[in-house]
């Protein structure tokens, strides 16, 4: 079998905007502001916003707007790819979120599939046919997390994202050998944005095209000189990435799986750990936030295993 075409080349280690939540339980925009100065200066591929970090489902339409308007506004000045979120559970606000974001003219569009009820195929495919003639042209990118309320697998994805040429990439799980053996027969069409410390398994399998990365919140300039490293020296990329996933298996997966946080909120920790941004590891109600103490002696734990992300940092 030939390997498909991609529908657009978009790739690389995109940074995602984790949002800045005060005290008050406002969205602090000046600190957004200086998170998106540091990701310029770290010289990732792209930055995106309202991802599972960015909250996109706790924001008022006037507070997304902002977000919105600010990303652009910073990444267009300074030349950076950005690509916007539009996602939200109600499929009519996310098609309003998605207009809105076109005017912005973005590289891209993120959506995921309506969330309160699964949708069946049919609805997929008739939600997404709608979402790209909303996008005006704009490549979407759709969102399928492990928690989404249906998690298709690479046929399914295929046959509901086929008929909607507007989608040119997936931002999903990945999974054992037989997955990237489904992936690579059903998807090779589609730019494939796997979790960002399985990037270099991802590569060396021939499948990713990139990750919206968790990594990148860790150390944003760690993850690209690692995703550059994977171009020229995949054994050494897959050995960190060994020692990535032994650290996020050991002291963060544990927040989660035992004790009930969000993946926001572990997003929002290795931002804290990582130091690179004004961004408190605060959740916007009624979400659970991580204590913001246990940043500093996991700081320690990463730099320890994981030397090579922060040899070069962004302060």
């Amino acid at each position: 079998m030939t390997k498909a075409a991609r529908r657009h080349p978009i790739s690389g280690n995109w940074a995602t905007l984790v949002l800045p939540i005060a005290e008050d339980d406002s969205i602090d925009f000046a600190a957004l502001e200086k998170e998106i100065d540091a990701l310029i200066a770290a010289g990732v591929d792209g930055i995106y916003s309202n991802g599972t970090a960015g909250e996109f489902h706790n924001q008022t339409e006037d507070e997304y707007d902002q977000v919105q308007e600010i990303l652009a506004s910073r990444c267009q000045a300074a030349g950076m790819p950005f690509v916007i979120g539009a996602c939200q559970p109600a499929p009519v606000i996310m098609l309003s979120r998605l207009r809105r974001a076109v005017l912005l003219k973005p590289l891209a569009i993120q959506v995921i599939l309506p969330d309160w009820w699964p949708v069946t195929d049919l609805e997929a495919i008739d939600f997404l046919k709608r979402a790209s003639e909303a996008a005006d042209g704009i490549p979407l990118i759709l969102y399928n997390p492990p928690h989404a309320k249906r998690v298709l697998g690479p046929r399914e994805l295929n046959d509901i994202c086929s008929p909607c040429p507007s989608v040119v990439g997936i931002k999903l799980a990945d999974g054992n050998a037989d997955w990237y053996t489904e992936a690579r027969a059903h998807l090779g069409q589609y730019s494939l944005f796997i979790p960002g410390h399985h990037l270099a398994t991802g590569v060396k399998e021939g499948v990713a095209a990139g990750a919206f990365s968790n990594v990148a919140c860790l150390s944003p300039k760690g993850a690209q000189m690692w995703t550059e490293l994977m171009k020229t020296d995949i054994d050494s990329a897959l050995d960190i990435e060994q020692r990535i996933c032994a650290f996020m298996d050991r002291h963060i997966v544990p927040f989660r799986r035992d004790q009930g946080y969000s993946n926001a909120a572990l997003d929002k920790l290795l931002t804290v750990i990582g130091a690179w941004a004004p961004v408190s590891s605060r959740l916007r109600w009624p979400y659970r936030s991580i204590d913001m103490d246990r940043a500093a002696s996991l700081r320690d734990v990463v730099i320890g295993m994981v030397p090579e992300l922060f040899v070069s940092e962004v302060r």
